[in-house]
């Protein structure tokens, strides 16, 4: 790791070191490689690199999945689709062999390093941009950046240790997910004093948590597979269906994480959303309602609990069954009309009572940020400034959970990497 000299110059100066600015840097170095050699520096904030990598994946670090499309992506998937055609998953695999990461393939179709090690794949990225030569400078926290005029092209770098000059800058600072990962949001504010907009930033793959009078805490490590519905000024915006996870403070798991964007940009643009699950994914009312009526006529005595519990986990069908005011010891075929369409609803349709999300310290990922509209999606240069490159999740693109949000790191870091180093 280096301290850079006061007024040092270099041809490039990638501003961050997570996962889109290591792939950056890589691709830039190599590119550099094999044209005339060019000082690459690697801007950080934070003392150690690598913070959100290492989290990631449960620790185990989430690289990509086996399949990746646009409609895995939040964005102009129009330009997203061109981005990801750059750097097939395929291709992925390769160049995390040829550093030495080994991956597996999981029943989910996520792709981890064979160790189910984060440091595996951190340690990777930082090797092989020293062997490349490229000077990475932590705790280097960035300030401001200002274009040269006249003789004097390129940029002017105040960091916290002096300035930097270099002819090119991508910026890969990331959202406002983890902040205490150096992540803050500050790239934003970097990206609009060159000129550049940048749409509202909400937490995505974020938990939520629930009004504490309903009953999750007494379900919390329970996970079910669910429907959820999320609607927005009363229009159905997103029907995913996968697992939740009843946790103390409300819900989580990969359903929750997916769908946790729709209610964060809602309740961002104060509209009223409202997020339902269908405890029987697939199932109608209907269809529910007939099972009732055929567990009635043909186990008379046997109670509502154990009625249900031939769906559910006892637990929860405790749960839901005190919440809809019933009676778990009622035998079946003395349920109340009214009492078993209510509790068809709540098996069917319920609405979670959501105070609020996790907030950024939980979140995954930002959903928002610097247009793709801005950007050249052949280089990921800005169409606005010239020598200046955007990569990850400082860009209004966000994906579901999975590793995709890796692809589009790894996939954008190469474009700008290569492109800056004028190899294509």
């Amino acid at each position: 790791m280096s301290n850079l000299a006061a007024g040092s110059h270099c041809d490039l100066a990638i501003i961050g070191a997570g996962a889109a600015g290591l792939a950056a840097a890589i691709f830039a170095g190599e590119a550099a490689q094999r044209s005339d050699l060019r000082r690459i520096v690697l801007l950080d904030g934070a003392k150690t690199l690598g913070a959100k990598i290492l989290v990631s994946g449960g620790g185990r670090c989430n690289v990509t999945h086996d399949e990746v499309s646009p409609t895995d992506f939040f964005g102009n998937r129009r330009i997203i689709k061109n981005v990801l055609a750059a750097f097939s998953v395929e291709e992925t695999l390769q160049w995390f062999t040829s550093m030495g990461v080994e991956l597996k393939r999981e029943e989910t179709g996520k792709l981890f390093p064979v160790s189910d090690k984060s440091r595996t794949v951190l340690n990777a990225l930082v090797d092989r941009c020293r062997r490349l030569g490229v000077t990475v400078c932590p705790d280097h926290r960035v300030r401001t950046i200002e274009q040269g005029r006249g003789a004097e092209a390129g940029f002017r770098i105040h960091h916290a240790h002096g300035t930097l000059l270099a002819k090119k800058v991508i910026l890969a600072t990331g959202g406002r997910s983890i902040p205490k990962s150096g992540s803050d949001g500050f790239g934003y504010e970097l990206a609009r004093r060159l000129g550049h907009q940048v749409t509202p930033t909400v937490p995505a793959l974020v938990p939520l948590v629930l009004d504490d009078r309903i009953f999750h805490k007494t379900l919390s490590g329970l996970s079910q597979e669910v429907e959820l519905t999320t609607t927005v000024n009363g229009k159905t915006v997103d029907v995913r269906t996968g697992s939740l996870l009843w946790t103390h403070f409300g819900i989580s798991g990969p359903v929750v994480m997916d769908a946790s964007r729709f209610f964060c940009q809602a309740r961002g643009q104060d509209e009223p959303v409202a997020v339902y699950a269908n405890f029987l994914p697939g199932q109608t009312q209907e269809q529910v309602r007939q099972w009732f009526m055929e567990q009635a006529q043909d186990h008379p005595r046997r109670s509502l609990g154990k009625t249900l519990a031939q769906l559910f986990p006892e637990r929860f069908a405790d749960a839901i069954i005190q919440h809809a005011g019933c009676e778990g010891q009622t035998a079946s075929a003395q349920l109340p009309r009214k009492d078993r369409d209510h509790l068809i609803v709540m098996l069917t349709k319920f609405p979670f009572p959501i105070v609020k999300d996790r907030g950024w310290n939980y979140a995954e990922v930002t959903a928002g940020g610097v247009p793709l509209e801005e950007i050249n999606f052949r280089t990921m240069e800005s169409k606005l400034v010239p020598g200046l490159y955007f990569v990850g999740e400082i860009l209004d693109c966000d994906g579901r959970i999975g590793g995709f949000n890796f692809q589009w790191a790894w996939t954008t870091g190469r474009l700008a990497g290569r492109s800056a180093m004028n190899v294509l």
